[in-house]
């Protein structure tokens, strides 16, 4: 008889303290386009995607192709949209994050092709928004619409007003030596945060910028950088 009422009441304190342990969190967001950057094939979002997924968020990392945007910006956010449509459907809802030269492939989108409409989110992480140097070593039209005061980045400066009320985000590193200088991925339009984080691609295997990111996803806000 003892032993029973022990075994009972050893069993509702267990079961009490399981309810009481962290349970996984509806995310904010149920879908995420993640958008790379020049040269690359986007495996580097790979840490950020299985974050993401553990959630139940439905990633989608398109390919950017000519990798290098010989081709044109405004030519790949083209591109951009059509595959999203293609993964998305032309109505669901997604948020958005894009690194480097895809931060400024994604505004295009998002601001001159309608994309802001279905955004719910937008993170920017180590994107020239106001230009870099380094676009002066490269050849291609991608190229000189990232040059500092390109017709491309003046005209998305004025088409800003497009994105809405969509939150915005922008993460950077003081020591950037992709973005030249590396205040150029300050957007006065977003919430800028800075990290201190060694070169431009190491932002992307950051787990002070992933976290954050994943906070944001999850909860809907994230902390300020270091």
């Amino acid at each position: 008889m003892i032993t029973a009422r022990f075994f009972h009441l050893f069993t509702g304190v267990f079961a009490t303290a399981v309810s009481c342990q962290t349970q996984p969190q509806t995310p904010k967001f149920e879908r995420a386009v993640l958008v790379h950057g020049i040269f690359e094939d986007g495996t580097a979002f790979d840490s950020l995607k299985r974050r993401l997924e553990t959630h139940g968020i439905q990633c989608f990392v398109p390919q950017l192709k000519p990798a290098d945007g010989r081709g044109g910006l405004d030519k790949l956010a083209e591109n951009l949209k059509a595959d999203i449509n293609r993964e998305f459907g032309e109505n669901e809802k997604f948020a958005l994050v894009s690194f480097s030269m895809g931060g400024l492939v994604s505004r295009h989108y998002l601001q001159n092709l309608g994309g802001a409409e279905r955004c719910e989110m937008f993170i920017t992480i180590s994107s020239p928004h106001k230009g870099t140097k380094m676009a002066y070593s490269y050849f291609g039209k991608g190229a000189a619409q990232m040059r500092p005061g390109s017709l491309f980045l003046r005209q998305l400066k004025e088409t800003e007003g497009n994105l809405g009320d969509i939150p915005a985000i922008s993460y950077r590193t003081p020591m950037d030596l992709m973005i030249l200088p590396p205040a150029s991925s300050v957007w006065d339009r977003a919430e800028n945060h800075s990290f201190n984080i060694v070169l431009h691609p190491l932002m992307l295997h950051s787990n002070s910028v992933l976290d954050d990111i994943e906070r944001r996803f999850v909860l809907g806000e994230g902390e300020i950088g270091e």
